[in-house]
């Protein structure tokens, strides 16, 4: 059981596309601190290998899969992936159809990832040096916040499906955030959302915080999004 979220997510298991039916991970009860000593692990080796480790974080079905696929496929830069769910090979299978080496790690009925999960997925992954690596979390817009996998970056993927609203409600995620991807803006005329106020809400909880404006299935923005990793890729 976990002791901060209450979820029960004592095990995950790690997989590569194609190869077997993956490895499991034990968990033992979470502890934070334990956790964060092991992330700072992670990021020391990111680090040393030059990755720049994007921890992706939504609400289910908020286009970040789709969003990886079109980065894997368009931004030219070097792209690995690390899935979490808490079932299937889907989101894996579609993002190495993209051409973007992957693993999967299946959490069962764990609710985010944890450092230790991310430790064992980058063992069977290897990203190679210089290449961006994306860690795309369980949809969830609570606890994957409170959890450091050793990223480099935070970012907060929200479609305008959802409320111009969700930064108040769900605080800690936006705070921690480095970037807001506001994605599937084609669908604004259909919809009564908000933009300006998502912004305005947003900068409530993150002052400063960048908010870029998307469209995954149309291309909108996407200039904007590989401009800001090839940034941080340096």
């Amino acid at each position: 059981m976990c002791q901060t979220c209450g979820c029960s997510d004592t095990a995950a298991v790690v997989t590569e596309p194609g190869h077997g039916h993956g490895h499991r991970v034990a968990r033992e009860p979470d502890a934070l601190a334990e956790n964060d000593v092991l992330a700072e692990e992670n990021r020391a080796w990111l680090r040393y290998q030059g990755v720049l480790a994007v921890n992706l974080m939504s609400s289910p079905g908020s286009g970040k899969t789709t969003l990886l696929e079109r980065t894997a496929r368009e931004s030219g830069l070097p792209v690995t992936a690390i899935e979490g769910d808490q079932e299937t090979l889907l989101d894996a299978e579609r993002i190495k159809a993209a051409g973007a080496p992957v693993v999967q790690i299946n959490t069962g009925t764990g609710c985010h990832l944890d450092a230790a999960m991310v430790d064992r997925a980058l063992r069977t992954l290897e990203p190679e040096r210089g290449s961006v690596l994306f860690i795309e979390n369980v949809g969830n817009l609570v606890c994957p916040a409170l959890f450091d996998l050793g990223e480099s970056c935070r970012v907060v993927v929200l479609s305008v499906t959802e409320g111009q609203d969700e930064p108040l409600k769900y605080p800690r995620m936006f705070a921690a955030a480095d970037l807001v991807v506001l994605n599937k803006i084609d669908l604004l005329p259909y919809l009564d959302f908000d933009v300006e106020l998502f912004d305005e809400n947003a900068r409530k909880i993150n002052p400063g915080v960048e908010v870029l404006r998307v469209s995954a299935t149309r291309g909108t923005g996407l200039a904007d999004w590989f401009g800001w990793l090839r940034e941080r890729a340096g």
